[in-house]
């Protein structure tokens, strides 16, 4: 499930480059020959740097022909020709390069925590899981065969939680930015009556890697329509999407969280295939909870709305600001929400 597009854009720290995995691959392949098979080192040539050559000799390696006190015969020497030289030179200045890409990405968002203002800077995620997990309505919820899954949490053991936004009213660049120099997934639903007067400020955010799914064309509770009222609503804002930002959703969250049978089979129908609702919902001077204990849990799913100053306390900038220092405290990153399903 999740993105339809995969985005050409990749994040510091997220993936190498293909040249630097391709030499890693190829010269990880030899140093890993090597180290497994017990065998000390002859690097063949005369073209070796004296610091080459320290390093064979810290490793026990031999530089002449003759076997060394011990060995069995010749067949204990490993010999590197030229070109498997110039694989581990170019594997080790990949690693180098990768290394200093990696520590310069997190001095900028080390740097960009200070400018915005964050106590601590924002925890990197893991890795996601290699396949979409396999997700079922969680109790309480509407199930059955060929309706999509409803959930308030990815079921995940990892320290991550997920930030969704609805419905695409106030499009703030300031939060395009923040999230660009903070290095921070989110997730969009959005409703066409609103989001339409600038489907461009979207296109820029899915640039940036973060995805837009389906809160109908009109915002209306669901249960107060028809089956074919409500599959209108879901099936149009399908081709609305698809139309503007080039990827078709697989997502979809039903205003105000309300719905019924009829608008699982509605969603199933227009290539729906997981309704996420929340555990939390986030605003710039609290977080509301939903369960008792007042905690984050992983996996745990957040909603905030596209809102400025006329209607909150606050800018979206300041409803990052606190989701990130309340998940930073509790120990958790914000990760894709399209990675795990």
């Amino acid at each position: 499930m999740g993105q339809v597009r995969q985005n050409d854009k990749r994040q510091d720290g997220r993936r190498a480059p293909s040249g630097v995995r391709r030499s890693l691959a190829i010269g990880g392949a030899t140093i890993l020959a090597v180290a497994c098979s017990g065998l000390p080192v002859r690097l063949l040539g005369p073209d070796l740097t004296r610091h080459e050559q320290e390093q064979q000799h810290a490793l026990g390696a031999t530089t002449d022909s003759a076997p060394g006190p011990g060995a069995a015969g010749p067949a204990a020497t490993l010999s590197f020709g030229a070109p498997q030289r110039e694989q581990v030179r170019t594997a080790a200045h990949a690693l180098e390069s990768y290394a200093g890409k990696l520590e310069r990405a997190e001095a900028r968002r080390t740097a960009a925590a200070k400018t915005w203002g964050l106590r601590r800077v924002p925890l990197r995620p893991p890795e996601p899981p290699a396949a979409p997990l396999r997700l079922t309505s969680e109790r309480g919820h509407v199930s059955g065969k060929g309706l999509p899954p409803v959930i308030v949490r990815v079921p995940t053991d990892d320290k991550v939680v997920f930030l969704t936004i609805d419905d695409g009213a106030d499009k703030d660049p300031e939060l395009l930015r923040m999230l660009r120099e903070l290095d921070i997934p989110v997730t969009g639903f959005l409703s066409d009556e609103v989001a339409r007067e600038d489907y461009g400020y979207f296109r820029d955010a899915l640039d940036d890697g973060h995805h837009s799914h389906n809160h109908t064309i009109n915002h209306r509770e669901m249960t107060r329509l028809t089956y074919a009222e409500q599959r209108a609503e879901i099936c149009g804002q399908q081709t609305n999407l698809t139309r503007e930002l080039d990827e078709r959703p697989t997502l979809f969250r039903p205003p105000y969280g309300a719905y019924n049978r009829d608008t699982l089979r509605a969603a199933a129908d227009c290539g729906i295939e997981a309704v996420p609702l929340w555990a939390e919902e986030a605003f710039p001077d609290r977080i509301e909870y939903g369960r008792t204990d007042r905690r984050l849990h992983p996996g745990d799913i957040i909603l905030t709305h596209f809102r400025g100053e006329r209607e909150w306390d606050g800018s979206m900038a300041d409803m990052l600001r606190r989701v990130l220092d309340t998940c930073a405290e509790q120990g958790f990153a914000i990760a894709r929400l399209e990675d795990y399903v």
